[in-house]
């Protein structure tokens, strides 16, 4: 990865061609968007620990952290702080007032118009894992926004370790309002037998399909916002003109409030399609027992 001051040295370079003419490079600007082993700060550069590579089988695994890594932490660190002072505030004082109210208008929020609608009753217990989801998405996005901040959630690993945590808790729902069984022979699509080699890989398939959505629609909104904003400054490198400078940096401003919103949106995105695909195995169940009762009482 290309060390902040070198890619200082190396975007200043370019910008100012020193009279030769040098064309500026416009790829030195996607450098922000990178992962890195080093944090940028207004006072220089904090570069993180490495660590030496551990080897599992034959594979050797980089563990060290990195910057998106790092700010990953860090917004699992807000979070954690916000719900403990908030759950202790309550306790003494269940009135909510100034971020608590901000907190529990959010939580009302995805309790009453995603979980609930989506899932019904049964998906109660799972607002935890949705209200968890949903902050911490919010958390990572805020942060990519703030000076010398990196946005996580730009990173496609990030987005598919999310993806893969709502994959299992989707087939959990599943599991548990069907039973193994009736799980398993709805992957056979209730064709003829002779059909099931071709409709079982349809099926399963099926599977994947909904998680690696999320995955890539996460990632390529958050850093297509990031893309636009770097072009727009990019503009003033390339045209050197007061005037381009000055609505470069004004739609950049608008840009960026735009961002503020969709940071807001992609993390309820996120939660709401999960929870419409949890609520679609949990409401077949419940469909599939009401059928069964209906037989029964026949």
């Amino acid at each position: 990865m290309t060390e902040p001051t070198q890619h200082a040295d190396s975007l200043a370079a370019a910008a100012y061609s020193g009279g030769q003419g040098e064309a500026f490079n416009f790829a030195h600007l996607l450098d922000h968007m990178k992962d890195g082993r080093s944090i940028e700060l207004p006072w220089g550069h904090v570069d993180l620990p490495q660590f030496p590579p551990v080897t599992v089988g034959g594979l050797t695994l980089d563990l060290s952290p990195t910057k998106h890594v790092a700010f990953l932490v860090l917004a699992a660190i807000l979070l954690f702080v916000w719900a403990v002072r908030s759950s202790r505030a309550y306790r003494k004082n269940p009135v909510p007032h100034g971020m608590r109210n901000v907190l529990e208008t959010m939580v009302l929020f995805i309790r009453d118009e995603v979980a609930l609608p989506n899932m019904g009753p049964s998906g109660v217990r799972y607002i935890p894992y949705l209200l968890t989801t949903f902050f911490f998405i919010l958390i990572m996005n805020l942060l990519g926004l703030i000076p010398f901040g990196a946005t996580a959630t730009g990173n496609i690993m990030v987005t598919a370790g999310l993806a893969v945590i709502a994959f299992l808790m989707i087939q959990l729902a599943a599991i548990r309002a069907q039973g193994v069984g009736r799980y398993l022979a709805h992957l056979t699509g209730g064709v003829h037998p002779i059909l099931w080699p071709i409709m079982v890989p349809i099926e399963v398939l099926g599977l994947f399909t909904k998680p690696f959505a999320l995955c890539i629609r996460l990632f390529a909104n958050m850093i297509g916002g990031h893309i636009v904003i770097l072009s727009l400054l990019g503009l003033i490198f390339l045209f050197r003109s007061i005037f381009v400078g000055i609505g470069s940096v004004a739609f950049t401003v608008a840009i960026m409030l735009l961002e503020i919103m969709v940071a807001f949106i992609q993390a309820y995105i996120f939660t709401m399609l999960t929870s419409l695909f949890m609520g679609l195995g949990i409401l077949a169940g419940h469909s599939e027992a009401h059928a069964a009762d209906g037989e029964h009482s026949h």
